[in-house]
């Protein structure tokens, strides 16, 4: 039975508050008062009254702000990210099968026409989350991309956000964050199209903006906190696995952290190891640090690796880290998790920010049911039929009969209109099926 040697005294959504009430009044507000309810929030939470859709000349004033080096990173960087796309949409393939002669089914493949992308810009500026978002939209074939992230005072967004929007194809770039941001990209204010799915990851309100919407538009995912688990062995790192550990848990104070482990010396190798690590960081960093680790992370330690695979899937992390022998084994047997980390060769920093993987991806649990951010989600697929006459006739007299029994007469008789029309004096026993 794995055994605690740290236990989270809370849970991701501890903390979470009621945030509900007051997104959906900002929501309500800007829906009613339109482009002015949207400036006055910003100028409100952002302080913030500057131009709202930048326009040709201030994205290419924020590009010669960026460095000739950073630039060439986020170039690396979004050629990593469109590759992957790419080769996930050659997945995507039209289909069409003869269910039975003379009756033709397909699948076809349609992109969304709008999609929003928001990169956050507050505590930390996600230029990474612009490339994720942005670059899997446009190698989707939306029509539209338009990206938000929210501006600074007196300032605007972050310079390296347009440069990197811009670079990845986004057709309008909103200078607007928050639930005001979100808003403005769902209800087509600023001259943009209404959008038709929305996704990035965000703070608290951002998250509760997109859960309100879901319906009217579609999200991405319900996002939480962002959340990693290390599985280690005996032949894993302890500096590594501590200092991964506090590299993920400097995203916020509810970020949760796991170390499950078969080797009891290096669970306790990286428990001495984490608190300096912690107290090295920049002041902001590790404070955040410090109390996700101290409140939600854990520290435990199993009999054997199928154990460790168990607590694993159980725990279904975001990120998954494997620091541990075999990995092909652990390839085959991990079922749940929203991207995987083979060997202590890559970390999840490389998919947060340029191995090309996309980092917005499933937490709180989420990946016992579904992936992350890709081309997928931005794409629609669809069926179509077609029929002879002949194909259709044992599908109509199938349909009336089926149709009888659950009492739906109307559906019955679409079918046997097709029949008397195809098949002149020829009787069909359409009574429903027993």
């Amino acid at each position: 039975m794995a055994e605690y040697l740290k236990k989270a005294s809370k849970t991701s959504t501890s903390d979470a508050g009621d945030v509900r009430e007051t997104v959906q009044t900002i929501l309500n507000e800007i829906e009613a008062g339109g482009e002015a309810a949207a400036r006055a929030y910003a100028e409100k939470f952002d302080r913030y009254d500057g131009n709202v859709v930048l326009t040709r000349d201030e994205i290419a004033e924020a590009g010669s702000q960026v460095s000739q080096k950073l630039k060439d990173d986020i170039r690396f960087a979004y050629d990593n990210v469109r590759r992957f796309a790419e080769a996930q949409k050659e997945t995507i393939r039209d289909v069409q099968i003869e269910v039975v002669p003379g009756l033709i089914a397909g699948q076809k493949s349609i992109p969304c026409q709008a999609a929003g992308c928001y990169a956050p810009g507050g505590r930390y500026s996600h230029i990474a989350s612009a490339l994720m978002t942005v670059t899997t939209a446009k190698v989707a074939g939306c029509s539209h991309i338009t990206a938000c992230s929210p501006p600074r005072p007196d300032v605007g967004v972050n310079p390296a956000i347009i440069y990197t929007a811009d670079l990845c194809g986004a057709d309008s770039i909103l200078a607007m964050g928050g639930v005001q941001g979100i808003a403005a990209m769902a209800f087509g204010l600023f001259g943009l199209p209404k959008a038709d799915i929305l996704v990035g990851p965000g703070n608290q309100f951002v998250a509760e903006a997109k859960r309100i919407l879901f319906g009217r538009v579609g999200i991405d995912m319900f996002a939480g906190p962002t959340d990693s688990l290390i599985l280690a062995d005996e032949n894993a790192d302890p500096e590594i696995a501590a200092v991964d550990l506090v590299g993920q848990a400097e995203h916020g104070y509810n970020s949760p952290v796991w170390l499950v482990t078969s080797h009891r010396p290096l669970a306790e190798a990286v428990l001495e190891r984490v608190p300096a690590l912690i107290a090295a960081l920049p002041e902001l960093n590790g404070q955040n640090a410090a109390a996700a680790w101290r409140d939600y992370a854990e520290v435990i330690v199993c009999k054997d690796r199928e154990e460790m695979a168990k607590v694993a899937d159980e725990y279904a992390p975001e990120h998954l880290s494997v620091q541990a022998a075999d990995p092909d084994w652990w390839l085959e047997r991990l079922q749940c998790y929203g991207s995987l980390f083979l060997g202590e060769e890559t970390t999840v920093a490389f998919g947060d920010k340029a191995s090309g993987t996309n980092h917005v991806l499933p937490t709180s649990g989420a990946a016992r049911y579904t992936g992350g951010l890709s081309v997928h989600k931005f794409m629609k697929m669809v069926t179509w039929q077609r029929a002879t006459r002949n194909g259709a006739r044992p599908v109509a007299e199938a349909t009336a009969r089926i149709s009888r029994l659950e009492g739906m007469e109307g559906h019955a008789r679409t079918a046997d209109i097709r029949l008397a029309k195809y098949f002149p004096g020829e009787n069909f026993d359409l009574s429903a099926a027993e």
